[in-house]
């Protein structure tokens, strides 16, 4: 039934189109220049650069997700860092971060002309993925998702009953898993990360910025009069001012924008589901009329006639008190 669910919501999220062209959010306009970049990459780690030109912006034209460009990659001693806004919990970052860290890297091999099947060591950067979440759910200050956690794991290995005392078993373990991809997820929300907050003077305006989004809907404003509000408080204590004033209009479509469409993502979702519970509901008067009118018929014969799996046909006629087919 839970298939069912999710492939409705897949379908109609596939229909929906707002704007066919890509938006920055307002997280990447903010850092979009170098030197803004270096001051949050600096906050982060605790260095000290000072001349952006350090910085080797990285970022794939054709990254996007949900419509929206909101990445920022790039190179610097070393490390290839990637940098991703989110203000919704996403378990799935790592496995997304390791598709784009593949194509980073593919990218680099391919600029530097590395030759992955000669005898010599390749030197790559070091891989780091940071992502900053300001959105409503509850979130510790600082967290880790890692890709290992996705694996499923096979009953002969997990459980211990396949031989792994050998050692070439040894030899697995120790290399299990074969892939790992990490994301450091930080709280950017207003009263989170103080200490970096104040290490990155713009990183805590967009904290204010969005504080006072919220809070001027909470007070009652429509959303476009809380984002006009929150602008000019930006404004009055001189918090990036450099964009709110020369691309105010453009800052309050990229959140008009946004705030639309996670209300719609939820109306699809809600819609999803009320339509998969009818569904399952007509299923279940198909199964058991089948079950009740053919009392020779099997569950794989059932299953054949509306539709369904074996599964589903075994766990409905259990729910409704038929354990068998009889």
């Amino acid at each position: 039934m839970k298939n069912r669910i999710v492939l409705k919501i897949v379908g109609m999220a596939r229909r929906y189109r707002v704007n066919q062209k890509y938006k920055d959010r307002v997280f990447r306009m903010i850092f979009h220049k170098k030197k803004d970049l270096l001051s949050l990459y600096n906050a982060v780690n605790g260095t000290d650069y000072t001349n952006p030109d350090d910085l080797e912006i990285r970022t794939l034209d054709d990254a996007v997700y949900l419509g929206y460009k909101n990445d920022l990659s790039f190179l610097i001693s070393d490390t290839l860092n990637l940098y991703e806004h989110q203000s919704t919990v996403n378990p799935n970052m790592p496995l997304r971060g390791l598709l784009y860290f593949t194509n980073m890297l593919k990218a680099y091999v391919e600029e530097k002309k590395c030759n992955i099947y000669g005898s010599k060591l390749v030197q790559l950067p070091v891989p780091r993925y940071l992502v900053f979440y300001n959105g409503s759910d509850s979130m510790p200050d600082v967290s880790v998702l890692s890709l290992s956690d996705a694996y499923m794991r096979t009953a002969d290995v997990s459980a211990g009953k396949g031989d792994m005392n050998g050692p070439i078993q040894e030899a697995i373990k120790a290399a299990d898993p074969a892939l790992e991809c990490k994301a450091v997820i930080l709280n950017i929300n207003k009263g989170h990360n103080i200490e970096l907050m104040a290490k990155c003077e713009r990183l805590e305006a967009y904290a204010f910025f969005v504080s006072r989004v919220r809070a001027y809907l909470a007070a009652g404003c429509t959303l476009e009069a809380s984002v006009d509000r929150a602008i000019d408080d930006c404004v009055t204590n001189d918090k990036l001012t450099d964009i709110l004033v020369k691309n105010r209009a453009e800052v309050k479509n990229m959140l008009l924008t946004d705030f639309s469409e996670k209300k719609y993502r939820k109306i699809l979702v809600e819609e999803a589901i009320a339509e998969g519970r009818e569904a399952g509901r007509l299923l279940t008067i198909r199964i058991f009329r089948e079950a009740k009118e053919n009392p020779e018929i099997t569950f794989e014969q059932i299953a054949e006639k509306v539709g369904c799996t074996v599964q589903e046909v075994e766990d409905t006629l259990k729910m409704i008190g038929i354990d068998r087919v009889s």
